[in-house]
């Protein structure tokens, strides 16, 4: 190789964009000072900004701000060596303090940490049943209402830092200099990705606020106000219950909403990361991990959680990062920042983090769902799934209600839509002599278009011979055999045979199997 050969391979592998795949690599990132700088300054981003979440969501819980914080440091480690999804962020979250909450009330804290811990074990059944599989089935337009939901719920939880109280929507005092103080941190996040991204501009914004803060020397409410930060390392905690039947049926309605919330919530977060880094995650994987994860946090007597959504968008599509060093470093420095450095952390103004927020649910909601053209071209059905999909989110504050809602809607509507796409065309026919009827069935027959096939025969009018040719259907449930029995039981009271032709060999089985076994027809 020639000296200018060697400069013009030695530039092009300079130059070398990584693909997708390698940028989530931490091997890659950790050759890289440029990439490894984007990973520890995201995770120093979402650790400040996860401080005054988990707080508040341990007091949504009932239980100490330290549980909170322990949960968010221990689920974020965790996760980030048996997760599924890299750079995805899993903490203490709203969604599981409000399923779990009232156990505190009723039972006390340990039966509490037993609920968390069952709850991780729950997630660990559920991933080795396949219950990650089951994302097939969620449509594109449940997804974007899950996301639009999302980001209003994100910006809704900001508003009481803005004196908005969202139970009664009432206004109460808050300094006035808490408005320009968040516009200015929503300016930063704003504007300065375009001058520079050396440093993030959540970072830069948490900075430059609380210097002016302090400087200046005024009195806003900071991240001291939402409670007291621990002041030492997180221990074991072992929960004092008795391991016996009682304890399981006080704790287990618990455990298996939290863990059913949990993976939804997870499991969605992750596919909207795969969208935003165009990587696929392993779903199963994230669903064991998570379980993992708090069974671990319960151990170390953290309340439990999931991925957060909110702060997952800061890392990835804030922050940029893509590995799981972001997602170790955001629990790991949570843990030194609020032992440490709980001084400096607690005189953050919460106007800060409010700003971020704000952006963050500006950045999450999917603006193109609801422009013009998108809608004067989208279908119906599709629309109201998704808009359906976000009022249930908003309206009950969880976003697992709204998800499932929005499936099941999607699959009433579905199943209406393709229910009217099965056609029957009858023609009289001579065979040998002897007139026949045929009918010839055209569509996909299940529950709710099989039950419209009964009234499209002619029983009184057609000849003695009846044919239905099936060579164009497809029988897919109970429902039809039985719509098919009933149909040969009316013939049959007018003394004509009927035969049915053209099955393919699943529908053939099917049949033979059930025929004549379902009970009673119409």
């Amino acid at each position: 190789m020639n000296g200018a050969q060697f400069v013009s391979t030695h530039a092009a592998t300079a130059t070398h964009e990584l693909t997708p795949l390698e940028r989530q690599s931490v091997l890659h990132t950790l050759k890289s000072p440029r990439l490894m700088k984007t990973e520890v300054l995201a995770g120093l981003v979402v650790a400040l900004a996860l401080i005054p979440e988990a707080i508040a969501f341990s007091v949504i819980a009932g239980v100490d701000p330290r549980l909170g914080l322990f949960a968010s440091f221990t689920m974020a480690v965790t996760i980030a060596f048996v997760g599924g999804r890299p750079a995805m962020i899993s903490a203490a979250t709203g969604a599981v303090a409000l399923v779990i909450a009232p156990l505190v009330k009723s039972h006390g804290l340990d039966y509490f940490i037993a609920a968390v811990i069952l709850a991780g074990a729950l997630q660990i059944i559920l991933a080795l049943l396949g219950v990650a599989r089951l994302m097939r089935f969620i449509p594109r337009s449940v997804m974007v209402g899950f996301v639009n939901g999302l980001a209003i719920l994100i910006f809704m939880s900001q508003l009481g830092e803005l004196g908005i109280d969202t139970h009664d929507w009432t206004l109460f005092g808050v300094p006035w200099m808490v408005y320009p103080l968040a516009l200015l941190a929503l300016a930063i996040v704003l504007f300065l990705p375009k001058l520079t991204t050396v440093v993030p501009a959540p970072l830069v914004a948490i900075v430059t606020l609380t210097l002016i803060v302090v400087f200046v020397g005024i009195d806003v409410p900071n991240v001291n106000s939402k409670g007291e930060l621990p002041d030492s390392l997180p221990s074991l905690f072992f929960p004092d219950v008795p391991l016996n039947l009682e304890t399981l049926q006080i704790i287990f309605p618990f455990s298996l909403s939290m863990a059913l919330v949990g993976l939804l919530e997870s499991l969605m977060t992750a596919k909207l990361v795969d969208d935003i880094t165009d990587t696929h995650s392993n779903k199963t994987r994230e669903s064991w991990g998570q379980g993992v994860a708090n069974i671990v946090t319960g151990f170390f007597g953290g309340m439990g959680g999931c991925a957060m959504i909110g702060q997952t968008m800061i890392n990835t599509k804030v922050s940029g990062a893509r590995t799981r060093i972001s997602t170790f470093l955001a629990g790991l420095f949570l843990l030194i920042l609020v032992v440490a450095f709980g001084d400096i952390v607690g005189i953050i103004p919460m106007a800060a983090l409010v700003g971020i927020m704000v952006f963050v649910a500006y950045a999450t909601f999917d603006w193109h769902s609801i422009s013009y053209n998108s809608l004067k071209t989208m279908p119906k059905s599709e629309t109201t799934v998704m808009v359906v999909t976000v009022i249930l989110t908003v309206a009950t504050h969880n976003l697992a209600i709204g998800v499932i809602g929005g499936v099941i809607l999607a699959m009433v509507l579905f199943a209406r839509r393709v229910a009217h796409f099965v056609t029957v065309d009858r023609r009289i026919e001579e065979h040998f002599g002897e007139q026949i009827v045929k009918y010839e069935v055209d569509g996909e027959l299940f529950f709710a278009s099989s039950n419209d096939l009964y009234y499209q025969f002619q029983y009184a009018e057609d000849p003695n011979h009846v044919v239905i040719d099936m060579y164009n259907s497809h029988l897919w449930d109970a429902s039809t055999i039985a719509a098919l029995d009933s149909i040969q039981e009316k013939y049959a009271k007018y003394g004509k045979t009927v035969e049915i032709e053209g099955l393919n060999q699943a529908s053939q089985q099917m049949q033979e199997r059930l025929a004549g076994k379902l009970g009673g027809g119409h």
